[in-house]
């Protein structure tokens, strides 16, 4: 097992996009009959087989769209567009670990972003 000590480089993805390069992934290792998915890896492609909703340049859209809005900052837009919260509650379990909450017309706001896509 190996350990890290720092990270180097971080990219925020949606689901969608994540879907993708999993296949690839797993294209790779089926060309190779020799190497096995491990466990972890089967996991991860049956969890964005299951969750993914939208295309990747849908989601990214949507990214885009919640990125613009006066409250959402790059982590959240992702989170986000992950989830597809559909109500206002769902929602505000994405903001309960921020040091502000939203008003609800914020949050309807943000839902609205979110009908145009889902």
């Amino acid at each position: 097992m190996t350990i890290f000590k720092e990270i180097v480089d971080e990219e925020f993805l949606t689901i969608s996009e994540t879907k993708e390069l999993l296949a690839d992934i797993e294209a790779e290792r089926a060309m190779d009959e020799e190497r096995e998915l491990r466990y972890e890896l089967a996991r991860a492609i049956e969890h964005v087989n299951r969750f993914t909703v939208l295309e990747p340049e849908e989601a990214q859209n949507l990214v885009d769209d919640l990125q613009e809005l006066e409250k959402v900052d790059e982590p959240t837009a992702y989170k986000i567009a992950n989830l597809l919260p559909r109500n206002r509650d769902e929602l505000r379990s994405v903001y309960a670990q921020q040091r502000y909450s939203l008003s609800g017309d914020e949050l309807d706001e943000i839902l609205n972003v979110l009908a145009q896509y889902v």
